[in-house]
């Protein structure tokens, strides 16, 4: 990821120390000991995900703007994540001279990751799609991800955690469609929800 980064910012700059300076703030803050989902293996997965319709998205460098900085700031102990996530990644995009309507794109995939919902946007639908995908993997990848979200909410007692929990779960069961493109629901809608639906009995 790190190579994928530099060739997106070295569009902007020249300035080696910069380059470097911008990607050890993201690996650090993806990297903390408190995170166990929202990692550089979530970038990874997202980053797999969306070459695949490479060709459907019009800006491919707003994606990968947003697809670095969506999740640079998390706590789960807070509700603003994608907020403070936009307000750095306007902050670092302004200082190597990124186009205002790249970093105006880029701040409403961001905030779209918030509640997931269909946008008029297509890239903004195959973004949040990818951020989802994780939904969609085999059921061990899956069981994986989901005791690693458990993990990340540790000071929750499972007597607070699962009815949150389940309340997630079941927003997205309740959707006619957990995704947005056809791409996504073709490859991951079906496994998505039986996923979904094996974890609920998990939360009891």
């Amino acid at each position: 990821m790190k190579e994928i980064f530099y060739s997106l910012v070295s569009n902007y700059t020249r300035d080696q120390n910069r380059k470097e300076e911008l990607w050890r703030e993201i690996e650090t803050n993806y990297s903390k000991k408190t995170r166990h989902y929202h990692t550089l293996a979530h970038l990874q997965n997202m980053y797999n995900q969306l070459l695949e319709v490479k060709t459907l998205i019009t800006s491919w460098e707003t994606i990968l703007f947003s697809l670095f900085y969506h999740d640079v700031i998390y706590n789960a102990s807070k509700s603003n994540n994608e907020e403070k996530s936009v307000e750095l990644a306007e902050k670092r995009m302004h200082s190597i001279g990124v186009p205002d309507l790249v970093i105006e794109q880029c701040k409403e995939q961001i905030s779209a990751t918030k509640k997931h919902m269909v946008s008029t946007v297509p890239d903004i639908n195959y973004f949040i799609d990818a951020d989802l995908s994780i939904l969609g993997l085999g059921w061990d990848e899956y069981a994986a991800y989901f005791h690693r979200v458990r993990k990340e909410y540790f000071i929750y007692p499972d007597m607070l955690y699962n009815p949150g929990r389940r309340k997630v779960l079941q927003h997205f069961l309740q959707k006619e469609h957990i995704f947005k493109t056809g791409h996504f629901i073709y490859k991951f809608e079906l496994q998505a929800k039986e996923n979904l639906l094996r974890e609920m009995e998990f939360l009891v």
